[in-house]
């Protein structure tokens, strides 16, 4: 199959456009932090879009883990390098041109242009080849790349390139500067040079390595009026080449291959997030290939971690805590509780990027992982009470789970951090239980994080998870969240540090 694109298995599918918007949940699973990081340095490619949108079939999946895997290769990964440093430097040439007025200049600005990118696509697919790449992509991209170099497009503008340079290279003349006045003529052939005579004349007199006295001027890469006024009488002398300077660019205005200049861009999706990932790896963690199902809704995560979070305290030189995670069927909804503070909606985050995360075909944090193909994650996150609304903050979390659960399908991922903390424990609980009832009916995956134990045991398709503290210390703590029933004591302590009414904190209003 000819190559379509790095990204994509097959032509009409998943074409990401420029402006795609992030999804709704993007902000509270910090996934918009995420892309930020994996995507800095990188805005000439626009890679946000490709990170945004989600692929709805495995197949796509399974390509995009096979280009993964081969750009791991170190051998690959510098071919792909170097064709990236190749076409930055033909861009770079093709904006000098942009940003000049003399016409030869012009023209000799899009020659190395050219000549750039001739010579890196050249060898790229011997090299490649001899990489022995696995993924069908780098597979079909080595198989186009041997048929547009045997092309007669690409052989017409290889010879027209390198046959342009070599006249360029033989031209000769003199500058003969009297006063104020430049004189531009041809050199005679029989005309000696005398630069090295002179050199070899003095340098009997040198008795140590000269000094150097040499200063950098900051200049810009073309020409200034004098250059330009020279390079016109030049073009006096050799009128032949200069022709055929100015009509090369006539001739191959277009030279770009598109689906090299596709490629150039879409493989900076998978160096991004590979470099974004090796940053985090040196410090012992792991990210795996997620077995990516489509029908089964048994999951499982292995030393799995928030991305987001985890690129701050590497920085900070913080030690990142890792978690563990399982649905077995008919199991559907994680249901966190546990004492404030202790990692529970670091834990919720961390599922949705997962799912994220796999639904776009990159690794995912954790050293085993088997997720759900999901068609929607939905987020809905305890918000600050917006002044202006007069509904107030129940009613709009109440609308907010409305409009979700009338959008959300038995394959979507539903993902609820606190929500109706604005009401009495009675209501909450309450609402908890109908919203839970209506995720079980509708069988969406889920996880509710909550103070509220009861919760953690509706039925079969719930399962407990709890966030720990050191059994020595109950205060600090562990930030690991584990499959257990909820205790209550985790929910009381928490409740009444929320509400500043701890034995310690009456104790000293007391006394005040």
């Amino acid at each position: 199959m000819p190559l379509h694109s790095i990204l994509f298995d097959r032509p009409g599918i998943g074409e990401a456009p420029d402006e795609q918007e992030p999804p709704d949940y993007f902000t509270d699973l910090r996934l918009d932090r995420v892309v930020t990081a994996i995507t800095a340095g990188r805005d000439e490619y626009r890679l946000a879009p490709y990170f945004r949108a989600t692929l709805d079939n495995v197949a796509t999946i399974h390509y995009r883990q096979e280009v993964f895997r081969d750009l791991e290769v170190p051998a690959i990964r510098r071919i792909i390098e170097s064709l990236s440093d190749a076409m930055r430097a033909m861009r770079e040439h093709l904006d000098h041109r942009a940003k000049v007025y003399n016409t030869y200049e012009r023209a000799r600005w899009f020659l190395a242009a050219a000549a750039v990118y001739c010579e890196a696509v050249g060898p790229l697919a011997s090299d490649l080849v001899a990489a022995a790449p696995r993924s069908a992509g780098m597979c079909d991209l080595a198989d186009y790349l041997t048929s547009l170099l045997a092309s007669d497009g690409f052989t017409t503008l290889l010879g027209d390139t390198r046959g342009l340079i070599l006249k360029l290279n033989e031209i000769q003349y003199r500058l003969s500067v009297v006063g104020n006045r430049i004189r531009v003529s041809l050199q005679d052939a029989d005309e000696p040079d005398y630069s090295a005579e002179v050199a070899r004349t003095f340098a009997k007199f040198q008795q140590s390595a000269p000094k150097e006295y040499r200063f950098q001027f900051a200049s810009p890469p073309w020409l200034n009026h004098v250059e330009a006024e020279v390079l016109d009488r030049v073009a006096l002398l050799y009128p032949d080449t200069f022709a055929d300077l100015e009509s090369f660019g006539v001739r191959h205005e277009r030279f770009l291959d598109e689906t090299i200049r596709r490629f150039d861009r879409e493989v900076q999706f998978y160096v991004a997030y590979l470099e974004h990932v090796e940053r985090l790896r040196k410090t012992e963690l792991s990210f795996c290939y997620p077995e990516v199902t489509d029908g089964s809704r048994n999951e499982r995560g292995r030393a799995t971690f928030d991305l987001a979070l985890a690129a701050i305290l590497v920085d900070e030189g913080t030690p990142v805590i890792t978690n563990d995670f399982s649905l077995d069927d008919p199991e559907r909804i994680l249901v966190v509780s546990g004492p404030n503070q202790g990692g529970k909606t670091t834990f919720a985050r961390m599922i949705g990027q997962l799912h994220h995360l796999a639904a776009i075909g990159c690794p995912v944090p954790g050293t085993e992982s088997r997720l759900a193909l999901v068609d929607r994650i939905f987020s809905h996150f305890e918000r600050e009470e917006d002044l202006d609304n007069l509904s107030g903050k129940l009613e709009e979390e109440l609308r907010r789970i409305h409009v979700i659960l009338g959008l959300a399908t038995s394959r979507s991922l539903l993902i609820m951090n606190e929500s109706f903390g604005s009401t009495t424990v009675h209501d909450a609980l309450l609402l908890g239980r109908e919203i839970l009832g209506e995720i079980t009916e509708r069988d969406l995956l889920g996880v509710y994080v909550t103070f509220l134990d009861e919760l953690a045991s509706l039925g079969p398709t719930t399962v407990s998870m709890a966030s720990t503290v050191e059994p020595d210390d109950p205060a600090r703590r562990t930030f690991r969240i584990v499959r257990q029933p909820a205790d209550g004591l985790a929910y009381a302590l928490a409740i009444a540090e929320k509400h500043h009414v701890t034995y310690e904190r009456v104790k000293a209003r007391l006394a005040s």
